[in-house]
């Protein structure tokens, strides 16, 4: 299992030195740090799992390195130490959220406990005696700290029978989450069933979630048993529940009130115990202004709420992701590509995405299966990305590709005649070579294809 990771900020290097020995003998990773600056920066990088900081430093002190960090990550435990102690001190830090607030001279083994507390706290425990949530987010691959901080909160509420409503764009992974949170949860043993709301028609939505008698409709020809009922015990995952129609949305929240279902046809309701997940990609908030999703059921479906952010808000995990996307495809499909050219990665780091990391495997997958040698190329990534639907071009990559084109055209119309193709384009014949050199268009390659 993966070791936690701590931040070790203070002023003192004798006492930033002997920590670090005691906590990397307790088995964890440890990243020191000699100011709150340096601490900040190193946290640009890589989140750690809790922070143990001086109060009292040179520059930024650590309450202010504490609120600083609660800004972008709410949910990070923060431990502060400080030699000169007081009750004012600590009624300030606990309130402002510090998780807790040590004393100096302190005993080892009692920051030891508050570290091992944070982490229980904060859903980062090492004791878990159920060892099948240990890979609870393996299949989440993410170094970014927006990322871990949405883990974070997943793995702290998973443990609870709290409805959970995951926001995001489409392709960013909401049901990888929604798998991640039933897998860390008391339920992980019981089934995980997914729906798309807005897959399936009105009528056999119905049908889908709730279950039917034989003979309650034409084509019933026997009992059928919902989603609900087949969730039994587990989770129940409600994909684009924005998209559920209004009918339905009464009778899910009545299902969810009063925890039993009622088949279509049925005289009698069947209790369920079922955990609730949602996710979407709509504004729910103006969906509910204008009257298309209830409000009370809204309130239902979002005790806790995980934002899922978009892949252009997470490129440090394009390398990461489109790397382990060549890896399972190049064996998937018996090719040999191993690796992206560093030019190629680049691409992919800086591209748009507006299809997210659905998108992304769209186009890792393109290249694999038409690459010939080892390291793909720019020029498949390139094509991979125009031949997405939707996706839209740097503008400098834009206007390249249209001068491209057009130099082509143009050459093509008058054989590869410079002069005349210089004319139709409005530019003297010096600038016209220079704009096909720039290209590496060789005009006599369209005399040829003329005779």
């Amino acid at each position: 299992m993966k070791r936690r990771s701590i931040l070790l900020v203070d002023d003192d290097p004798g006492l930033l030195r002997l920590l670090s020995i005691r906590l990397k003998s307790a088995g964890y990773t440890v990243t020191a740090a000699e100011s709150g600056e340096e601490a900040l920066a190193n946290m640009s990088a890589a989140r750690p799992d809790v922070v143990i900081t001086d109060l009292r430093m040179g520059g930024m002190d650590g309450l202010a390195l504490f609120e600083a960090i609660h800004q972008d990550h709410p949910t990070l435990p923060v431990i502060i130490l400080t030699a000169h102690g007081s009750i004012p001190d600590a009624v300030e830090a606990t309130r402002s959220g510090v998780f807790s607030f040590v004393t100096k001279p302190f005993d080892s083994q009692k920051l030891l406990e508050q570290v091992a507390a944070a982490l229980e706290v904060s859903g980062g425990s090492e004791s878990n005696d159920a060892p099948a949530a240990e890979d609870w987010s393996e299949h989440i691959i993410s170094r970014s700290a927006p990322m871990k901080n949405v883990l974070s909160k997943a793995r702290m509420v998973a443990d609870s029978d709290a409805s959970v409503f995951i926001r995001g764009d489409s392709g960013t992974g909401k049901e990888l989450l929604a798998q991640a949170v039933h897998r860390a949860s008391r339920r992980r043993e019981q089934p995980f069933i997914a729906v798309n709301c807005g897959a399936i028609p009105e009528p056999l939505l119905e049908s889908e979630l709730f279950g039917h008698r034989k003979g309650s409709f034409t084509g019933a020809t026997q009992d059928h048993q919902g989603l609900f009922q087949a969730a039994d015990g587990g989770t129940l995952f409600l994909d684009e529940i924005g998209d559920m129609p209004q009918p339905l949305q009464v009778k899910l929240l009545r299902v969810l009130q009063e925890g039993q279902v009622r088949p279509v046809g049925a005289t009698s309701s069947v209790p369920v115990d079922v955990r609730i997940i949602s996710a979407t990609h709509r504004q729910l908030d103006e969906e509910m202004q204008e009257g298309r999703f209830r409000e009370d059921l809204y309130y239902r479906l979002n005790v806790v709420s995980l934002e899922l952010p978009a892949l252009a808000d997470r490129r440090e995990d394009i390398p990461l992701l489109a790397n382990h996307f060549l890896q399972t495809l190049a064996q998937k499909y018996d090719k040999l590509a191993r690796s992206f050219a560093p030019d190629a990665m680049e691409r992919l780091v800086s591209a748009p995405w507006p299809g997210n990391v659905r998108q992304l495997y769209n186009v890792v997958e393109q290249t694999v299966t038409l690459s010939t040698t080892p390291v793909i190329p720019d020029s498949l990534v390139q094509s991979a990305l125009r031949d997405e639907p939707g996706s839209i071009l740097p503008f400098a990559d834009a206007r390249r590709r249209f001068e491209k084109d057009y130099l082509a055209r143009l050459l093509q119309t008058t054989g590869g005649n410079v002069s005349q193709a210089a004319r139709l384009a409005r530019r003297n014949r010096t600038e016209f070579y220079k704009l096909l050199h720039r290209h590496q268009i060789d005009p006599s390659l369209f005399k040829a294809q003329d005779r």
